[in-house]
């Protein structure tokens, strides 16, 4: 009996350990990764939850008002000095926050995220991604002008990084568990499930691949029934008059509108990327520290806000009105342009927050404007002004996000209106074919694009920045190394590469020598170069091989 208790008793072992083994390793493909997922949607889904909630009960208290999904028109009867005040206080907490607990004083937030799931097994700081988590809350409470999707992505992205590192999961499993979680953050933000799961492969993964498909889907709805246990089954926004399209007779507007979509968010974009290298000119030239760079933005937009309330915050309210036809032709392009101005004075002020939220503002004014005109020139074919509006927060934001597939789906969750899917998919192909060519494919992209992070041009021109020349080059003396003499003629010529340096950097030597292999130094300050070894092309080639091959087998499983 005590030899078949113990046989039973390592058999349990084995299993356990097995089990562990194909959770870090095949996790998704396993009916059991199913739970782990769920349990992580249920964890991100009240992430998102205390995120959202907190930033309405903050905003309140700072604000004086019970009703902040109105703050806009409540805030034109506060004191010009209170308006004022608050952005700056606001930005200098922001900036204590960021000098403290990160290295860089930047927030994080969704470009990080892809960052992560691209080049770091889907696992991304905690340390500084928690700071920009509480810097966002702080400012979209005080009046910062950024969405909350970009600091609850992130901090999803966090949860998932934890119990990535608690399993040892591979990169697969971790860029599942990450998928996961931003799935179901986004669906709790919006009440949006199968924007949030599209979002999630779309956006962050950049793959459909089938094997992340049914983990990615429990988180979202997950996400959706936290969001619904509090808020009910109601939609973000509530059209106030039906959406009616003239069908044929008025496709080609919605065509111009997606061009025009498309310039806008390229105008939004760019006018972020200015305002941040003027910042970052100023803050050189000036020697500022960079706790007073969110305070300055924090007086500006203060500064603002006392002439234009409407770009205090997310902006549901000023959206709502768009999207219901409620603004006048004048109030709408000023709006538009100050949300712009505010956004770029936020995001460039190192305040944290992302960039959806306004983008679906900026984008229902602009659709409104296009429709107001459009309307009046040919009322006898036109439909109502809020389709256009519709179908231009979702061509906006779509060229912003690069994700024409996950936000049109979000346009129609946020709205409850399915019948002019024509008109938006027509205005978002358009607008992110336009924007793509315009910037590095998205807003995401376009900012790792300007810290040397290659991903807009896929696995092909990031994979080699993610091998170090030490971790493939033969050592010297070793075997089939090259040969000392010659490696030390190629360095008197001046043809070497460091250790430390990726192969980004060894292949265009390659290139250009001509070469069989290049000496690999180790180079030290007021020191010559010392002698490690020889990168080999072939060498080089393979380790790139396998890792495309890595990429495309998790792709297409």
């Amino acid at each position: 009996m005590s030899s078949i208790l113990s046989q039973q008793l390592d058999l349990a072992v084995t299993a356990c350990k097995g089990g562990i083994r194909v959770l870090r390793h095949r996790g998704p493909s396993q009916v059991q990764f199913w739970f782990i997922a769920l349990a992580i949607g249920i964890t991100a889904g009240f992430a998102a939850l205390f995120f959202r909630k907190g930033i309405e009960r903050l905003q309140a208290w700072l604000y004086g008002t019970e009703d902040v999904q109105h703050l806009h028109t409540f805030a034109s009867s506060l004191p010009w000095y209170l308006i004022l005040i608050i952005p700056i206080i606001g930005g200098f907490l922001v900036g204590i926050i960021l000098q403290t607990f990160t290295k860089d004083g930047r927030a994080r937030g969704v470009a990080e995220v892809i960052e992560g799931a691209a080049m770091r097994d889907g696992q991304v700081e905690t340390r500084a991604g928690l700071a920009s988590t509480l810097a966002a809350f702080i400012t979209l409470s005080s009046g910062g002008s950024t969405g909350r999707e970009g600091p609850v992505v992130h901090l999803a992205a966090i949860i998932s990084t934890k119990i990535s590192r608690w399993i040892k999961a591979d990169g697969i499993t971790g860029r599942d568990l990450l998928g996961c979680a931003v799935a179901a953050a986004v669906s709790a933000s919006f009440n949006a499930p199968i924007a949030g799961a599209l979002f999630a492969l779309e956006v962050v993964l950049r793959h459909f691949a089938v094997h992340a498909f049914a983990p990615i889907a429990i988180a979202a709805v997950a996400g959706t029934v936290i969001n619904r246990i509090e808020y009910g089954g109601i939609t973000e926004f509530a059209l106030q008059m039906p959406s009616q399209l003239q069908f044929y007779v008025e496709l080609p507007a919605f065509l111009i509108l997606g061009l025009l979509s498309g310039l806008t968010a390229v105008v939004l974009m760019r006018s972020i990327f200015w305002a941040d290298d003027i910042g970052n000119h100023l803050q050189g030239r000036f020697s500022l520290p960079r706790w007073l760079r969110p305070t300055i933005a924090g007086a500006l937009l203060g500064g603002l806000a006392i002439f234009f309330p409407h770009i205090i915050g997310v902006g549901y309210e000023t959206t709502s009105l768009a999207l219901g036809g409620q603004l006048p032709l004048g109030d709408v392009v000023l709006f538009a342009m100050m949300k712009t101005v505010a956004v770029a004075i936020t995001m460039a002020g190192r305040m944290g927050g992302g960039v959806f939220s306004p983008s679906l503002m900026i984008g229902a004014l602009t659709g409104l404007a296009f429709g107001l005109v459009a309307t009046s020139i040919f009322p006898e074919v036109s439909g109502s002004v809020t389709l256009y509006a519709l179908a231009g927060m979702g061509a906006v934001a779509a060229a912003v996000l690069g994700a024409p597939i996950s936000t049109t789906l979000i346009v129609f969750e946020l709205t409850g209106d399915w019948q002019i899917g024509l008109a938006v998919m027509v205005s978002v192909s358009l607008s992110t074919a336009l924007s793509s060519r315009l910037v590095d494919r998205s807003f995401f992209l376009t900012q790792l694009e300007r810290r040397g992070v290659h991903l807009a041009a896929g696995p092909q021109a990031y994979l080699l920045s993610m091998f170090r020349v030490s971790g493939v080059m033969r050592p010297k003396d070793g075997k089939n190394c090259a040969n000392s003499d010659a490696c030390w003629d190629m360095i008197d010529d001046g043809i070497y590469v460091d250790a430390n340096s990726t192969l980004e950097v060894a292949m265009p030597v390659f290139d250009k020598a001509h070469l069989p292999f290049i000496p690999v130094v180790s180079l030290k300050p007021n020191a010559p170069p010392e002698l490690q070894g020889a990168l080999f092309h072939v060498d080089a080639l393979k380790a790139y091989n396998r890792a495309l091959a890595a990429t495309a087998a998790e792709e297409h499983s």
